[in-house]
């Protein structure tokens, strides 16, 4: 008890000056180890804060020019997209255009074969392959032709109105994913380190997946725009080129109907000018035929006034050769009668010759006069086929085509 009642040992004087000196050397270190500390911590922190404001600074101004970018090509493309919308428009009109010239050209090509089948009731030598025939096949060919070419050209079209939808729907997507990134982009450059809904965010921070580069995205919008031109181009193209073949079509089919109209007009006055010729014919040998009968009336007349004279002289002659006996002497009478027999015998026979001559010039006129009621039935035939034959130009056909209507499409 006592020993714990003890003072403590108590240090010299030095000692205690040797202490005292000590902690104020290691305070003094330890302080400026911690100054040094401080100033190396302002140092980093300003550093750092300078760098992150020139990155800041940096990646701000990076999105302004990408927000630059972004609006030059979606200017672009809207410009590309305002475009090919309004030429596909137009290519409809076209289109429309094609679909009216092909209908308009299917009446005409039946009124042609219509008037080539009616051509075909013709009967005898004016069933004739003539030159209105030559030119309604020809008419008919033209418009088959021209309905084919319009077939053609409006399947182009159609072709040609998918593409440049095709193009317009690229350059759709494409502006629809442009502003999209736009919006984007102008929230992150309004975002500043005061904004109330900046926050941390995982996984952040990856180039994998479905990024592309620069290089690439340029390339994409570039191919889209240069699509664009291209089926704008080649629809313009085709808008020529359907100008063209509309105006050609309109020409060639006008052309060839005013041809047929002239062969029409051109074979009637031909048929007109046959059937007159022959109806002046046919009274012709209508009166040739009256006096042929009157000349064979006639003819029969003088043989039958020959036959009396010959008849009594013959019979004379037979009488007068049975005489009885005595009776039967030549005087002065018989002398008379012998030189009248010799007479009558030369008559008789100059009367021989003329009606057997007769005889032949009546056959020859009946022969004639069959070979005028013949020929005047041919006129008959003929003239009625000239009738048929106008008829049939000018009554079927002729209304017909007047009811074409070639006008410009």
């Amino acid at each position: 008890m006592a020993r714990l009642l003890q003072a403590s040992p108590k240090f010299h004087s030095s000692d205690w000056h040797v202490a005292n000196k000590m902690q104020c050397a290691s305070t003094e270190s330890q302080k400026s180890s911690s100054e040094r500390v401080v100033a190396e911590s302002q140092r980093l922190v300003d550093e750092i804060e300078k760098t992150t404001q020139k990155t800041q600074s940096n990646v701000n101004k990076k999105i302004e020019q990408r927000l630059e970018e972004i609006k030059f090509w979606k200017q672009e493309l809207d410009n590309k997209l305002e475009e090919i919308v309004k030429e596909t428009e137009v290519l409809l009109t076209f289109k429309i255009r094609l679909e009216r010239a092909l209908e308009s050209c299917k009446e005409p090509l039946v009124i042609s074969q219509n008037c080539l089948l009616n051509r075909q009731r013709r009967a005898g030598i004016d069933l004739v392959h003539d030159k209105v025939e030559q030119e309604l096949v020809k008419e008919a060919e033209v418009l088959q032709g021209v309905i084919a070419l319009l077939e053609r050209t409006l399947e182009q079209t159609n072709e040609q109105i998918r593409l440049n939808r095709s193009a317009k729907y690229n350059l759709e997507m494409d502006v629809k994913d442009k502003f999209t990134a736009l919006m984007i982009d102008n929230y992150c450059a309004s975002l500043t380190n005061n904004t109330p809904d900046i926050r941390y965010t995982d996984n952040t921070v990856k180039t994998e997946g479905n990024f592309v580069s620069p290089e690439d995205w340029l390339y994409f919008s570039n191919i889209n725009a240069e699509k664009a031109d291209m089926q704008r181009n080649n629809s313009v193209a085709l808008r020529v080129l359907i100008d063209s073949i509309l105006s050609q079509a309109v020409n060639d089919m006008f052309k060839q109907y005013e041809m047929v109209n002239i062969a029409f007009r051109n074979r009637a006055k031909e048929v007109r000018d046959a059937k007159q010729k022959l109806e002046m014919l046919l009274s012709v040998v209508m009166e040739e035929t009256a006096s042929q009968e009157m000349n064979i009336a006639a003819l029969k007349k003088a043989i039958a006034d020959k036959e009396g004279p010959v008849k009594v002289a013959q019979t004379r002659l037979e009488a007068r050769n049975h005489r009885p006996g005595v009776e039967l002497c030549y005087d002065t009478v018989q002398y008379r009668l012998t030189g009248e027999v010799q007479e009558i015998t030369n008559n008789i026979q100059r009367q021989v010759e003329m009606m057997k001559e007769l005889k032949d010039t009546l056959a020859l006129a009946e022969t004639e006069l069959k070979g005028l009621r013949r020929r005047q039935l041919s006129l008959e035939e003929e003239i009625q086929t000239k009738v048929d034959a106008l008829y049939v130009d000018e009554v079927l056909c002729k209304p017909m085509r007047e009811s074409v209507c070639i006008n410009n499409f």
